[in-house]
């Protein structure tokens, strides 16, 4: 498929996963996540200090020459990504609690992004970020991609419940394809870079997964959270925006190189992700294994 066509088709994609899990939403889903402000506060530290926190230990201990690991931290400063909500859902998670994470971590990032970025680069570079991250098109693509979507489905629902309700398993269906076309896609446009770094940088970027999983679902059992917050925040910080890290790495840092980190991450994300959604779904439907 066209390059071009691809990118185009991908953002409407996007948009209509959240309007599918807007879709399984009443405003009551949010009033009971502000309710419960523990397991909010606990995704955010997962997202904003444990993932981070991973990265810099990962591109240290791992060796990474500076550019890898300036661009391994580029990812580990994004937010969530978009379809942490869907397979939130997939896996029979929390889906409200995970859509709240991505827009405050997304909103969030905006001040830590660059403060993270400036210290990666003066820390492994000794350079420094001059250029400005464009917070006005970062701001409208979050609201265009996830809160405009999410807020057209739940109203949807409460329009006409009954016809939303007899429609979901068909959303789900489609939503769900489109996600792995998303997948698809990606990984072909990015097929040469992933050929390319896969040798070297895979083993880095599994390991900073393996290490924010494990941190994430440690610190989410310790403070006691339910078995749905705990799928909810650890899919939330184990799927970072790797297309906001590739355009940060490309647009801002003019550094291709730098965006190889946040493609290959793509790549086994998304496998990791599919197995953690099987294994919860399993878990769930399991009595004996079931919380």
């Amino acid at each position: 498929m066209n390059p071009a066509i691809v990118q185009k088709l991908l953002p409407l994609a996007l948009a209509f996963i959240m309007f599918y899990l807007g879709m399984t939403l009443v405003l009551a889903d949010f009033r009971r996540v502000a309710q419960r402000p523990k397991a909010l506060l606990a995704g955010l530290t997962g997202q904003m200090l444990v993932v981070p926190l991973a990265g810099f230990a990962v591109a240290t201990l791992t060796g990474l020459d500076p550019v890898m690991a300036v661009g391994l931290m580029v990812l580990a400063a994004c937010p969530g990504g978009v379809s942490a909500g869907l397979l939130t859902h997939l896996a029979r998670g929390d889906t409200a609690l995970s859509i709240s994470l991505t827009a405050v971590t997304s909103l969030a990032s905006m001040l830590t992004l660059p403060l993270i970025v400036n210290a990666s680069l003066q820390h492994f570079m000794g350079s420094s970020l001059t250029a400005q991250l464009p917070l006005a098109p970062m701001v409208q693509s979050i609201f265009l991609l996830t809160t405009l979507p999410v807020l057209l489905g739940m109203a949807l629902r409460w329009k006409f419940p009954r016809m939303v309700t007899r429609g979901l398993p068909n959303a789900s269906k489609v939503a769900t394809s489109l996600f792995v076309m998303i997948v698809l896609a990606t990984f072909w446009d990015q097929r040469e870079v992933l050929w390319v770094h896969l040798p070297t940088l895979g083993p880095a970027t599994l390991l900073l997964n393996a290490m924010v999983l494990s941190s994430v679902y440690l610190l989410a059992t310790q403070v006691r959270l339910h078995h749905t917050d705990r799928i909810a925040i650890v899919t939330e910080c184990g799927l970072q925006n790797s297309a906001l890290g590739i355009f940060v790495c490309l647009q801002l840092l003019a550094s291709p190189a730098m965006s190889a980190p946040s493609v290959v991450y793509a790549l086994l994300m998304n496998g990791g992700a599919m197995v953690f959604v099987l294994l919860m779904r399993r878990r769930r439907a399991d009595p004996a294994l079931a919380p």
